[in-house]
């Protein structure tokens, strides 16, 4: 379904570029919004629940003489939390006049000068609850990897497929909480008046 609404998104985008200067999709900050959530959608309800969820969770059994993965209510928790943050974030899409910040969300495009509307502060907790799954899922890939294979297959002897989702894994451990640290102060800075981004304050646009 991730697939789905980015690809309607796409279609859009290419229909605006195929005829410059015509507003086929209404205002320039429209075009904006859809490309925002193209982006989002594409990278983290599309990519990446098929490449690594997917296939993971078919291919990772197999390849290590397993059953299944180690923790199945946590592959669960991963599973049911990816659908409800993809709600999210069509709901950001349709929400106020939408995200136009582009993916990295960076400020001061995300703050509240720019979009004053809640439809940013969905997309955060989108972003909040999509990470979650796909942390949840990396600690049982990872988890996996290292506590059930068989003998024949442990350590260097393992299939090529299996330490690149390790290595995968120990990524999204590493990079998800500093990307949810980043989007919880611009959730900050837009609803607690604190001043991570904001240079009047002492802060820091570039962090």
């Amino acid at each position: 379904w991730g697939g789905l609404f980015g690809a309607s998104l796409s279609l859009m985008i290419r229909m605006q570029l195929g005829h410059p200067g015509a507003l086929f999709l209404k205002s320039d900050w429209f075009y904006n919004v859809v490309v925002t959530s193209h982006a989002l959608v594409m990278i983290f309800f599309a990519v990446m629940p098929i490449l690594i969820g997917a296939f993971g969770n078919w291919l990772i059994p197999l390849l290590i003489g397993g059953k299944d993965m180690i923790y199945p209510r946590m592959n669960n928790l991963s599973y049911w939390l990816a659908p409800n943050a993809l709600y999210l974030l069509m709901l950001s899409f349709s929400t106020d006049k939408g995200v136009g910040a582009g993916w990295t969300v960076y400020p001061p495009l995300s703050s509240v000068p720019f979009h004053g509307g809640p439809s940013m502060d969905v997309l955060i907790v989108s972003l909040h609850v999509a990470g979650l799954s796909s942390l949840v899922g990396a600690i049982n890939f990872l988890s996996t990897n290292k506590n059930l294979p068989v003998v024949e297959m442990k350590g260097e002897r393992a299939e090529l497929y299996v330490l690149s989702i390790s290595v995968t894994a120990a990524l999204l451990i590493l990079s998800i909480p500093v990307l949810g640290g980043g989007v919880t102060m611009i959730l900050f800075d837009r609803n607690f008046n604190t001043t991570f981004f904001d240079p009047a304050g002492g802060g820091d646009p570039v962090l």
